[in-house]
């Protein structure tokens, strides 16, 4: 199920913003634009399907820290809001902050988690909306496999998603699939490179076919697509960045080593030698050339520590990944950019900061939004 549409709200720099996704989508802005908040966001829905939505919150300094930065109306809740269209599927999820409460002696150690204040699932059907799921805070009414509305069977905990305590999907398919999809979805960013990294060292590892959000499992993941990936598209994706090179990866009671061979020397480079770049590189090959392709993947400034010759190579391997997977990438490189839109004739979105808020270049106010007044106060 690709995004057809993408709606935040109340998000750090967003205060309201809708985009239109198609099979690839390259998100270009200065320094400060918001292109990592809209990054970010979606990511969220990841976290929600996972029961990781507060720990993620946690992580970004709490539910306050995340919130809508600018003026807001005096009547009008804090609320962070995302919501994605998906074929003939809605969803979305809106949170704000714990009530405070003045009567305990000591103040709530957890009231820094989000509470989830609703939630909503709809399906269009014959012209008009159908609601499958609808909760309100701790409560959630539901339409079953024979279309009867149905009261969750038990309180929902505040601070997650219905997608993860759902506990009979059989029952509910429809909202089983979402979970589904969004926990398929992969999301690389940061990966570690620095001297003590999991890469840089022989790791434990099994048959990987995708590779973790940070890169730990390289050397197993190249591995994988060696054996019953596409061997010569990550053999040439090698050579394009390093021409001549070759990789090998040596497997030991069950710990994997990476090693790359370069032309003119004796012996190969271990990955303790390779450069922060060159490591990089090879997660995003291993990334993009996953032998289970993700419905939706979304680089955030792949080109972090990359010499500007590669970019063109990383261009080609996101037009690849493309085939198989919804493509999202976040990036500083115009050159990157300009291949990446050209090939797949998808315009780039240029991001801009207008009174603080994160909006759409050439959008007028209200434009990159069409969230009503209502959906933005709803769960109030």
């Amino acid at each position: 199920m690709p995004i057809q549409r993408l709606r935040i709200a109340g998000y750090r720099s967003v205060r309201q913003l809708s985009l239109e996704l198609g099979p690839v989508n390259v998100i270009v802005g200065a320094n400060g634009s918001g292109k990592t908040n809209l990054y970010r966001a979606l990511y969220l829905l990841v976290a929600a399907s996972e029961g990781r939505l507060a720990r993620t919150l946690a992580e970004e300094g709490g539910t306050p820290s995340v919130l809508w930065a600018g003026p807001r109306g005096a009547k009008k809740p804090a609320r962070l809001t995302v919501q994605v269209e998906l074929g003939e599927l809605s969803y979305e999820l809106s949170c704000g902050i714990v009530p405070f409460d003045p009567t305990p002696p000591i103040r709530d150690p957890f009231h820094l988690d989000p509470e989830v204040k609703s939630e909503h699932l709809w399906a269009w059907s014959g012209g008009r909306k159908v609601v499958l799921m609808e909760r309100k805070e701790r409560t959630a009414f539901m339409r079953d496999a024979d279309g009867k509305r149905v009261t969750f069977p038990t309180q929902l905990w505040n601070s997650e998603s219905v997608l993860d305590q759902l506990g009979e999907p059989h029952r509910f398919p429809r909202l089983s699939e979402v979970q589904r999809t969004f926990a398929a979805w992969r999301f690389y960013h940061h990966f570690r490179t620095d001297p003590d990294a999991a890469m840089r060292h022989p790791r434990v590892g099994v048959m990987t076919p995708v590779l973790a959000h940070d890169g730990a499992d390289l050397a197993a993941a190249l591995l994988t697509i060696l054996q019953i990936g596409d061997t010569r598209g990550l053999e040439q994706g090698i050579d394009d960045a390093f021409p001549g090179a070759r990789l090998e990866v040596r497997a030991s009671e069950g710990r994997f080593s990476l090693f790359l061979h370069m032309p003119g020397l004796s012996r190969p480079m271990a990955a303790t030698e390779l450069s922060d770049g060159t490591l990089r590189y090879l997660c995003l090959l291993a990334a993009l050339l996953s032998p289970r392709p993700p419905p939706f993947l979304a680089l955030n400034e792949p080109e972090t520590s990359l010499h500007p010759d590669l970019l063109e190579p990383l261009g080609r391997l996101v037009l690849r990944a493309a085939k198989y997977s919804q493509v999202w990438v976040t990036t500083h490189a115009e050159p990157l950019a300009r291949t990446v839109a050209e090939a797949s004739r998808c315009a780039p979105v240029y991001l801009v900061k207008r009174d603080g808020a994160t909006q759409v270049e050439g959008a007028l106010d209200g434009e990159s939004s069409d969230f009503t007044e209502e959906e933005e106060d709803r769960g109030g």
